[in-house]
């Protein structure tokens, strides 16, 4: 029976951990050119509606290290973008290849992908979640010594894609999430009762929610498409990530940002380049991160 990977809860607790395990794992062995090529004779199919840096080059480059090939498709190379059905997109696709990864706009879209493909479907991003980022972002957590299932993340900004998959982690880890947004910015309502018995809280106060925890996490104000007007970016300001915000962070806090950043923003230079900042370590991390998701679909 195939699995697909759309949100963090598509994998179990354990799943998740050992995935985070095996994502370092695989850092080392490429590093050392010893990655074993698992996926041999794969075909990922990559389709994008939302464009893309680290998504397509981490994925496409991570089916090489495991002896895979990928396809590159956006609107204007496919028949989506003239009206083909996601059904039958999926249909067609699962005849060709071994896996597909799917950057779109809605959940629901890439639900029907999935419900009519007969292989594996991954969310390379929708508008509610980004799985496999925040495997990544685990991944960076762990090799900085903090326990997964203990640490105390605080998630600053816009309650975005982001923001929910973080809510989905602490979900599933058990780990506190403090987030803070402004006001007209929160979560979505649905998304939040769907985790109403998670270890998380919610406020619009930056500095209560940076207080004594073991990470900061953010993301840029205004996600791809939004409008954005300066009395929208004035409601951001105060849940800057700047040093002052860092400060009432633990000592040994790191700072994540799934990038890319609009410096000056959401987050400071001296914050993403200073020492505290693991972001770079992070966007590497979905290299290896999204190559054990792959390889762990097909085990």
């Amino acid at each position: 029976m195939k699995r697909d990977f759309l949100t963090l809860q598509s994998f179990t607790k354990d799943e998740i951990l050992s995935t985070v395990d095996r994502a370092i794992e695989f850092k080392k062995l490429v590093k050392q050119g010893a990655c074993p090529k698992l996926l041999s004779g794969k075909v990922l199919a990559m389709i994008f509606e939302k464009s893309s840096t680290r998504t397509r080059v981490s994925f496409e480059i991570g089916m090489q290290h495991l002896g895979g090939q990928a396809i590159y498709l956006n609107q204007n190379m496919s028949q989506i973008g003239r009206g083909e059905t996601y059904a039958d997109t999926a249909r067609v696709l699962s005849r060709y290849v071994d896996v597909i990864m799917f950057r779109t706009f809605s959940q629901q879209n890439l639900k029907e992908i999935a419900g009519h493909a007969t292989v594996p479907v991954i969310n390379g991003l929708t508008d509610e979640f980004h799985p496999c980022q925040v495997v990544a972002d685990l991944t960076t957590l762990k090799e900085n010594k903090k326990d997964l299932e203990k640490m105390v993340v605080s998630y600053v900004g816009d309650g975005n894609n982001m923001t929910h998959s973080w809510m989905a982690a602490s979900s599933l880890l058990g780990f506190e999430l403090k987030v803070a947004t402004p006001k007209g910015f929160e979560v979505n309502e649905d998304i939040k009762k769907s985790f109403a018995s998670a270890n998380i809280s919610y406020s619009d106060d930056a500095n209560e929610a940076a207080m004594e925890c073991d990470a900061i996490n953010t993301d840029t104000w205004f996600s791809m498409g939004q409008d954005v007007s300066d009395d929208k970016r004035k409601a951001f300001w105060p849940f800057q990530v700047n040093a002052d915000l860092v400060k009432l962070a633990k000592d040994d806090a790191i700072v994540l940002h799934c990038l890319p950043a609009h410096r000056g923003e959401e987050i400071t230079d001296d914050v993403i380049d200073g020492k505290q900042s693991v972001v770079f370590d992070q966007a590497e991390n979905r290299l290896y991160a999204q190559m054990a998701i792959m390889e762990r679909l097909f085990s």
